[in-house]
C-alpha cells in the first residue's frame, strides 16, 4: 500500500497536470479573479486583502487561531466569553460610545467563536476602513473587562446557551462532537459548561489573551474597497505591539483529537420527531482527501420536504428519502479541522421512519465505496464549483475566506487552482476516499427526540460495509 506522502505527491502531480490541461478552458471570470495580496509584519502578523475596483464598502477584521479547542476542561468557554466582553467597553471607549461610533459610521461590527478560530470584523464605508481597524484593535487589546460587566455577561451567555439548546441541530451536532471526541478538547462545546460560565474569572480571560492572542496566530484580512499597503500600515500601527510569543514564551500545543466510535442518545417518548446525526472521522483541511470529501458531500446532497423537488433530486440518497417519505429534511456535512474531520448526515425524520432512514443513509454512504458513477461525480464537480463561487460573493465572505485560509493553509487558493483541484478528482479517488474513511470503520451517532426505532450501535457498525455488491 502506498504511503500517505506518496499518495499526496501523486495527487499534487495529478492536480498540476489537470491544471495545465484545463486552465485555458476555465471561464474568464475564474482566470481574471482579483488577486489576494499577503504580507507579514515584523512581529509575525499576517495581512491579507482582496481589492475590488469600484467598491465603496469594505469588510475588515482579525481572524485568530484560537477557539474552544485551545481550552482546558477548567476554562472551557473562555474564548466565547472573551467575544462577549470585547464589546463591553475599553480603556478608550465605554460600551455606549463604541456602539454610537459604529452607528454614526453606518457600519456593522460583529464577531464569532468556533472550535478552532475566533473572528472580529466590521463592514464599513471606504473612508472608514482606518477607523474600523483602530476600533477592532481597541476592543481586542484594550478591553477593560470590569468585574461588574463580567458578572452581567454571565447571565447573557446562559440565556444564549438556553436558546442554543432549543436549536435541535446545534444541540445534536454538539452531542456528536462530545461522543466522537470524548475526553478531548474538540469534544467540548464552544459556550462551555454552565459551571464554567458562572465561575470564570477576569484572570482566566486575561490569561487566555496573553497565551493565544499573539501576532503569528492572527491575521488581519480585508476585502472590497481596500488598499493593501494602507491596510499593512494600519495593521502595523494598531497591532504592531502584539507579542510574537506568549507571555511565558511557550506556545500551548493543540490537544490531539482522538476519535471514539460511540453513540449518544436522548429519547423522549412524548415526541414524534427524531433528530439524528451519523458521522465518520475523516481528514484535515490540508489532506489530499479534502477535495474528494467535498465532492462526496455534494453527491449525497441535501433534502427539504418543503422545497417540492421530490424524487427529482440528483442525489440517490435524496431520491430515496423523497420516494419513501423518510424525512422532513436531511443535510450532508463535511466539517474539517486541523488534524481531523467529521463527515456525515444530519436528518430530521418522523419517529416511525427512523429505522428506515438509518438503513438508507448507511447504504448510500457505503455505496460510495463501491459504485459511484462518473456522471454523478461530474455533476458534483459543477455543483461544488458553483457553491465555491457563490461563497465568494460579498466582501464579508471574501474577508472571512482570506482570514481562515491563511490560518488553515498559510495561503489562499485562487479560483483557478480550486477548479483545477476539483477537476483532478476522479471516480477512483472517490472510491478510495470512501473506502479509507467509511468502509468497515467506527462511526459516531448522536440522536435526540422520538428515537425508539433507532438501531443500536452494533447495527450501524455492521452496516459500515457490504458483504457483496
Amino acid at each position: 500500500m502506498a504511503s500517505r506522502a506518496a499518495v499526496s505527491k501523486l495527487f499534487a502531480r495529478r492536480a498540476s497536470s489537470a491544471s495545465r490541461r484545463s486552465l485555458s478552458s476555465f471561464p474568464d471570470y475564474v482566470l481574471r479573479a482579483p488577486s489576494t495580496d499577503v504580507s507579514t509584519l515584523d512581529n509575525g502578523l499576517r495581512v491579507g486583502s482582496e481589492t475590488v475596483a469600484g467598491s465603496e464598502t469594505a469588510t475588515v477584521g482579525v481572524w485568530i487561531d484560537a477557539g474552544s479547542r485551545y481550552e482546558t476542561a477548567a476554562n472551557n468557554g473562555t474564548a466565547h466569553f472573551l467575544e462577549h466582553m470585547a464589546f463591553k467597553g475599553t480603556s478608550k471607549r465605554t460600551q455606549q460610545q463604541l456602539e454610537i461610533e459604529i452607528e454614526n459610521m453606518g457600519g456593522h461590527l460583529n464577531a464569532y467563536t468556533s472550535r478552532e478560530q475566533t473572528a472580529y470584523f466590521a463592514k464599513v464605508f471606504k473612508k472608514d476602513v482606518g477607523k474600523a481597524v483602530e476600533i477592532i484593535s481597541d476592543i481586542l487589546l484594550n478591553s477593560k473587562m470590569e468585574e461588574a460587566a463580567i458578572d452581567r455577561e454571565r447571565e447573557v451567555i446562559l440565556r444564549e446557551m438556553s436558546e442554543v439548546n432549543k436549536n435541535q441541530e446545534e444541540l445534536v451536532l454538539d452531542h456528536l462532537h462530545a461522543t466522537a471526541f470524548q475526553g478531548t478538547s474538540l469534544g467540548r462545546t464552544i459556550l462551555g459548561s454552565e459551571e464554567n460560565i458562572r465561575s470564570l474569572t477576569r484572570q482566566d480571560l486575561s490569561d487566555y489573551i496573553q497565551t493565544h492572542y499573539t501576532a503569528p496566530k492572527m491575521v488581519v484580512a480585508g476585502a472590497g474597497a481596500i488598499d493593501h499597503e494602507e491596510l499593512c500600515g494600519l495593521a502595523g500601527e494598531h497591532f504592531g505591539s502584539l507579542p510574537s510569543a506568549p507571555k511565558n514564551g511557550v506556545d500551548v500545543a493543540m490537544e490531539p483529537a482522538v476519535f471514539t466510535g460511540s453513540d449518544y442518545r436522548v429519547k423522549f417518548n412524548s415526541e414524534d420527531v427524531a433528530h439524528l446525526a451519523i458521522a465518520f472521522p475523516t481528514a484535515s483541511w490540508t489532506s489530499e482527501h479534502a477535495f474528494p470529501l467535498m465532492l462526496m458531500q455534494m453527491m449525497l446532497g441535501s433534502y427539504d420536504r418543503g422545497h417540492g423537488m421530490g424524487k427529482n433530486h440528483a442525489s440517490n440518497l435524496c431520491q430515496d428519502v423523497a420516494e419513501n417519505e423518510l424525512a422532513y429534511s436531511l443535510n450532508t456535512f463535511n466539517t474539517c479541522y486541523k488534524d481531523t474531520g467529521l463527515f456525515g448526515v444530519y436528518a430530521v425524520a418522523p419517529d416511525n421512519k427512523v429505522d428506515d432512514i438509518s438503513w438508507y443513509i448507511m447504504n448510500n454512504l457505503i455505496r460510495l465505496v463501491h459504485t459511484p458513477s462518473d456522471a454523478e461525480v461530474e455533476r458534483a464537480k459543477v455543483s461544488l464549483k458553483a457553491s465555491m463561487l457563490m461563497n465568494m460573493d460579498g466582501h464579508n465572505n471574501v474577508a472571512e475566506e482570506i482570514g481562515r485560509s491563511l490560518l488553515n493553509y498559510g495561503r489562499r487558493m485562487t479560483p483557478a487552482e480550486i477548479f483545477s483541484r476539483i477537476d483532478s478528482v476522479t471516480t477512483s479517488d472517490i472510491r478510495a476516499t470512501a473506502a479509507k474513511f467509511f468502509n468497515d470503520q467506527d462511526l459516531a451517532i448522536a440522536a435526540v427526540g422520538g428515537i425508539h426505532e433507532l438501531p443500536d450501535y452494533t447495527w450501524f457498525r455492521r452496516h459500515s460495509y457490504w458483504l457483496r455488491y
